[in-house]
């Protein structure tokens, strides 16, 4: 394939992180692209009301603020193109991107891909994504004061955030596959001592029902064998956390879970590579961190192509 163009930057994902690093970088006068092969916003998009990002007042949806921050990332020359990153070589000190639509050159590329829930894979989760099923309870807690929830899950993730649900649920159940949970001992103590948590084990959400939005789960009880309903509001899905990190698997240092591993600049091991946002190792995964990661991203990638300015090939 023939070389298409080449830039200072290449960004592999239009998530919070990757437009975030875009107008970091486009801003320092580096020729910066995003490379997003679905819809610019990444999973915030499906977020209805987004209420803790600092310095909107209002509720926005997740669409208002990807669209807000694409504009910006615009505003200084950032080109998004929605081409599908197949692979990423390196020619030197330089790195070449291959997509869907060709072959590009670029000095640094920061990848941020971003992650994605594991899904139950049940009748009705696609259809209430966002309209009463959700991933984060940090980001959408909130949204069910005085109402009915059930978190699935037995992790350390999902009883921490079955039990921060508490500050804002009437009523909270926990829904686990097995008889005894799989969080740390300190976290259990903490959900069996909350009066507005209830267990349900043993069991395994079949169907996720409703009109508009949620209204109920059918639940299978493995050991009854018994098929119950359960009203709800939400329900919160804490089966763990898949990274897309496949572009460079085996060629950066992934943690055990497969996310990438960086330092504090957002470098990863292999020179001039960046990573951002979810597809990091990383304690919390929420709009606010992306956009961090991602100017982290963008001014150290900015300082490493200056630093090595003098071993790059002169474009042409």
């Amino acid at each position: 394939m023939d070389l298409n163009t080449e830039y200072d930057i290449a960004i592999v994902g239009g998530g919070p992180a990757g437009l975030s690093a875009a107008i970091y970088a486009a801003r320092g006068g580096l020729k910066t692209v995003i490379f997003e092969k679905a819809l610019i916003g990444g999973q915030i998009v499906v977020t209805a009301d987004v209420e803790n990002y600092p310095g909107f007042e209002e509720n926005m949806s997740g669409f208002d603020i990807a669209e807000k921050m694409q504009k910006q990332a615009e505003k200084f020359n950032a080109e998004i193109k929605l081409e599908e990153v197949k692979a990423i070589g390196t020619e030197g000190l330089c790195k070449v991107v291959e997509t869907s639509n060709g072959l590009y050159r670029v000095k640094s590329v920061i990848l941020a891909t971003g992650a994605h829930p594991r899904k139950l894979a049940v009748p009705g989760e696609e259809k209430f994504t966002g309209r009463g099923v959700s991933y984060c309870a940090t980001c959408d807690g909130a949204l069910y004061r005085n109402k009915i929830v059930a978190v699935v899950g037995g992790g350390d993730s999902a009883i921490e955030e079955a039990i921060f649900l508490t500050k804002f649920a009437r009523k909270v159940y926990i829904i686990h596959r097995r008889s005894k949970l799989r969080a740390v001992k300190i976290v259990q103590e903490r959900a069996f001592k909350n009066e507005k948590i209830e267990f349900i084990l043993d069991s395994v959400v079949q169907a996720i029902e409703g009109g508009d939005f949620i209204e109920k789960l059918m639940l299978y009880n493995k050991k009854t064998e018994k098929i119950s309903e359960l009203p709800v509001h939400g329900l919160f899905i804490y089966v763990g956390i898949i990274p897309n990190s496949e572009l460079l698997e085996s060629r950066v240092e992934f943690d055990e879970q497969g996310f990438i591993e960086t330092d504090n600049t957002m470098h990863t091991d292999i020179p001039g590579v960046y990573a951002a946002g979810d597809v990091t190792h990383k304690v919390l995964r929420q709009v606010v961190t992306a956009s961090s990661d991602g100017a982290t991203a963008a001014f150290s990638a900015e300082k490493w192509i200056e630093e090595n300015k003098e071993n790059f090939p002169k474009q042409a």
